[in-house]
């Protein structure tokens, strides 16, 4: 799934009505109508809403075992090291700032990992002591999200 930095996905965007959400992708799996609600789709979609229900923030997570991850602009951003993730965008241009759990991009997406997973999920060299992180998944919306925590 390609994100869209600083508005969302094509499944849901940053400010849209939850009912326009919900007609294109049913009904949440968790959460239906409460502020933070989750998707049945691949990868998994999770949307916080705001009050009003409009879309604050859209999130996915990795989906591994060969299922479809997260892109954007030709890179994949889930389930790979994120210092690679991080690395390739900054080639490309991209500037990010380091947050606690990985990096807010000032595109208006971030990057991150809740240590779930460890290097020897993607590495099968990888020893016991390896502190590499791995992607496990994305949040878009506009980057003054991002730097109000």
């Amino acid at each position: 799934m390609e994100i869209i930095p600083g508005c969302g996905v094509a499944l849901a965007k940053i400010g849209e009505a939850r009912t326009d959400v919900e007609g294109r992708v049913g009904e949440p799996v968790h959460g239906p109508g409460d502020t933070k609600a989750v998707y049945s789709t691949t990868p998994m979609l999770v949307i916080s809403y705001t009050p009003d229900d409009t879309v604050e923030l859209v999130e996915l997570a990795y989906n591994g075992q060969g299922g479809e991850e997260v892109f954007f602009d030709g890179v994949q951003l889930t389930f790979r090291f994120i210092d690679d993730v991080v690395a390739d965008l900054t080639a490309m241009g991209y500037t990010s700032v380091p947050s606690d759990i990985g990096f807010d991009f000032h595109a208006g997406f971030s990057v991150w990992s809740m240590d779930s997973l460890w290097a020897q999920d993607l590495d099968p060299d990888a020893t016991e002591d390896d502190e590499r992180s791995v992607s496990e998944g994305v949040s878009v919306a506009p980057f003054s999200y991002f730097s109000q925590s």
